[in-house]
């Protein structure tokens, strides 16, 4: 009896799609290259779904086995599913969370605050408006609000 070659072409694609699926969340969210759009895992995706058709080739070429075919199907269908859930999850479904309707809105004048700056220093937007900087007078403020710490 010989022992027939494992398709790794086929668990390949299945492995690299769950990487794609994983590694976004864990990895790649903390990055704004790779946060506003995931392109590394669409191109992940893009290699599991090459390595895919190179797997099914190889799994139903005429001398394969039956079990060899039904296997190619069944982790065809497996990374085929986990990258349908990948552009459900981070395409359609992100864009069903509700629109924060407390935020102010683009070109909306901001409320009076008191924050301290990244030297500790307390500063109002009252005194950032009227502070001439270099002899002129500041048509506006720009806020940029870090998430974390300093």
């Amino acid at each position: 009896m010989t022992r027939r070659p494992i398709n790794w072409p086929l668990w390949s694609a299945f492995l690299m799609s769950l990487i794609a699926f994983i590694s976004y969340p864990f990895v790649f969210v903390r990055f704004p290259i790779t946060r506003d759009f995931p392109w590394v895992n669409l191109l992940l995706l893009g290699l599991s779904a090459a390595l895919l058709l190179a797997g099914l080739r190889r799994s139903f070429r005429a001398e394969a086995t039956r079990k060899s075919k039904i296997a190619g199907a069944v982790v065809a269908s497996l990374t085929g599913v986990v990258c349908a859930f990948f552009v459900f999850v981070f395409f359609i479904f992100s864009r069903q969370l509700p629109a924060s309707h407390g935020a102010p809105q683009v070109g909306q004048k901001a409320p009076e605050f008191r924050l301290a700056d990244s030297d500790g220093k307390m500063v109002s937007l009252s005194e950032r408006l009227s502070s001439p900087i270099a002899g002129k007078a500041p048509k506006g403020v720009l806020l940029v609000f870090y998430r974390g710490y300093w």
